[in-house]
């Protein structure tokens, strides 16, 4: 095994590590006295009335890391010649790795001090519209490589390729160290799953410009987390709509995500004769009149696409008709 592959397979284990000790922090949290919850719209997990404290330490500490991750990104595309070989762990891989763990460890700190995080301050939507972008620029980018649909349908996007590539982890980079610092480090199921996801898209974002930020088995699986996490929470949370979560997610990896990962047309074909068996047997004891929860997200995820993906290819078009009438 190579230095690459075990600093990721250590920084993963790490990560999990960090996520579990979370569980230390209960007999501190539990003192903790909070609002009454107040609908969809209003963020459980945040003090009643706020500390000077409390918003110093979350958006101080919020805005060094996010110069610290913007900074390794722009050295990295600064000194692309020097990072060539994708199959070694460079220094910024490690510093990246390192400062993703110093954070983490901080965010503890500062979560038993101060308690609040960013979600004092802003919607409780701007941390889950967030990610949802993030989401849909993947399917951008790699829908040149695995389509859209049923493995086509994502080659008007190869044109933009390049350019979502350059500059998606200014974007990634801002949306994951957002979320992460618009929650506490709260004991529940959905937190620590959250965490633990959010730390490994940090892991995935520390290892740019090396192959395990590319492999497609690595990429996949970060993907199809959110699928876990969703369901988590709204089981949690005793909300009968987990089955959104659960085949909107599967639906996404059945029509899109599958695709890329080189299965045979046998083993994609027993996937989604499994995933319309699993939505009969569901939606057959739910009731019919809740199928329409199947296309939500697909939906939402495919309209986005096919919004900003236009939008950038028209763009691109002006640019090079400017050029050529230059």
């Amino acid at each position: 095994m190579t230095a690459l592959w075990r600093a990721f397979w250590f920084s993963v284990f790490a990560v999990a590590g960090i996520s579990a000790a979370i569980l230390l922090l209960e007999p501190t949290l539990s003192q903790i006295d909070l609002l009454p919850d107040q609908g969809f719209a209003w963020y459980y997990w945040k003090l009643p009335e706020q500390t000077l404290g409390g918003q110093l330490s979350a958006w101080g500490f919020y805005a060094l890391h996010q110069v610290f991750f913007w900074g390794l990104i722009w050295w990295g595309q600064a000194n692309r010649d020097k990072l060539r070989d994708r199959g070694k762990l460079h220094p910024i891989n490690v510093i990246g790795l390192l400062g993703t763990g110093g954070f983490a460890l901080l965010h503890y700190l500062q979560t038993a001090v101060w308690y609040d995080g960013l979600a004092q301050d802003t919607s409780v939507f701007s941390s889950q519209v967030s990610v949802i972008l993030l989401l849909v620029l993947v399917l951008m980018i790699e829908a040149p490589r695995r389509g859209l649909v049923f493995g086509y349908g994502g080659g008007w996007l190869a044109g933009v390729r390049s350019t979502l590539i350059r500059y998606h982890g200014y974007y990634f980079a801002w949306a994951i160290t957002y979320t992460f610092w618009f929650h506490p480090m709260e004991t529940t199921p959905g937190h620590i799953l959250g965490f633990f996801y959010t730390l490994l898209l940090m892991v995935q974002g520390s290892l740019a410009f090396t192959r395990v930020h590319t492999n497609k088995w690595w990429t996949g699986v970060l993907e199809i987390s959110v699928l876990i996490h969703g369901v988590v929470v709204a089981l949690v949370a005793g909300q009968e709509f987990w089955t959104m979560f659960f085949f909107g997610f599967s639906a996404m990896f059945v029509v899109t995500q599958m695709h890329g990962l080189g299965l045979s047309r046998l083993v994609r074909g027993l996937i989604l004769l499994s995933w319309f068996a699993g939505v009969l047997w569901v939606y057959q004891g739910k009731g019919w009149e809740y199928l329409n929860e199947v296309v939500r997200i697909p939906a939402i995820d495919y309209l986005l696409v096919i919004a900003m993906g236009g939008l950038l290819v028209l763009w691109r078009r002006y640019k090079l008709r400017s050029v050529q009438a230059g």
